[in-house]
């Protein structure tokens, strides 16, 4: 019963976070919001949505190693198997504004991140340090997408009503679909005898990231899969500052000595995964099958 309830959790979260987007991405434009700034904030966010709510719902419930073990190992799945995938699928050029900007950006956050698991614990002034870098990220970011504006089609509005059910039920989906892949991945862990650091390593990294891989391989059949790239980015930055800095701000999370090498080994792969696209701008399928064999080679070592 706890693997259903664990899929159940699974669906809520992602289907949750698609009715959150389209209802607040609806109300946005009946306020008149320019498109750039819901892309930036509530589209971005969205996707993100289902490792914010198990990686705040497990900060809360004192589970610290799945809310730490969540984020990490979906930023290594974003950036190995989400832009893997897609340059197997179909090979890209590589945007210069990601190369020169969230790129490196990726990176600088992810090391300040190893510094700060030094001491074996991530407090209310870390995770208010990383909390307000989120909101300068997206304060820069919403500036230059104003100031560079090119209109977009207009997306489908909902009516107003129908815009706030979708929000509110998607919300609650989204809190209590973490709320059970928390409680249930914790039951599945003791069950066999494996860490909650593991099985949040795979497991919930995994399941919380399949809106992100879905996103980003169905633009890529779309011939659009460059955007696979800025979304595995995007989320990362997001996974980092916003939902480590807010989960730590709730409640000081500890961070296992496996997490300290967990993420020195997310920092190797982003910067890795620089080099990929930097090499010529470009991002091949040779390189793709790399980036898939990496996660694979990380997967098992997590095993071992």
């Amino acid at each position: 019963m706890e693997y259903v309830l664990l899929v159940v959790g699974f669906v809520l979260l992602i289907k949750g976070a698609d009715f959150f987007v389209e209802g607040s991405s609806s109300l946005a434009q009946i306020l008149k919001v320019p498109s750039v700034v819901i892309g930036l904030t509530i589209v971005a966010m969205g996707t993100s949505a289902p490792e914010a709510s198990v990686s705040i719902n497990a900060a809360l419930a004192g589970s610290n190693d799945i809310a730490i073990s969540n984020v990490v190992g979906s930023n290594i799945f974003n950036g190995l198997v989400v832009v893997g995938v897609c340059a197997f699928l179909s090979a890209f050029k590589t945007n210069r504004d990601i190369l020169k900007r969230d790129m490196p950006l990726n990176i600088l956050v992810t090391f300040i991140l190893c510094l700060m698991f030094l001491d074996g614990k991530l407090n209310r002034i870390e995770g208010g340090i990383l909390f307000a870098g989120m909101i300068l990220y997206i304060t820069v970011m919403i500036y230059h997408a104003i100031k560079n504006k090119s209109e977009n089609e207009p997306e489908k509005i909902l009516s107003l009503p129908r815009s706030i059910i979708y929000m509110i039920a998607g919300l609650a989906a989204v809190i209590f679909g973490g709320d059970l892949v928390v409680d249930k991945a914790c039951i599945i862990a003791t069950n066999f005898g494996v860490s909650q650091n593991f099985i949040g390593l795979t497991i919930v990294a995994i399941g919380t990231s399949l809106p992100e891989l879905v996103t980003s391989i169905v633009a890529t059949k779309k011939g659009d899969s460059g955007l696979a790239l800025g979304n595995a980015i995007g989320s990362n930055l997001f996974n980092i500052l916003f939902i480590l800095g807010f989960s730590a701000i709730l409640s000081p999370l500890h961070v296992l000595n496996e997490s300290i090498i967990d993420c020195g080994i997310l920092l190797i792969s982003s910067i890795l995964l620089f080099i990929f696209a930097k090499t010529k701008q470009h991002m091949s399928k040779l390189e793709g099958i790399i980036c898939i064999g990496l996660y694979l080679a990380y997967m098992g070592y997590l095993l071992i």
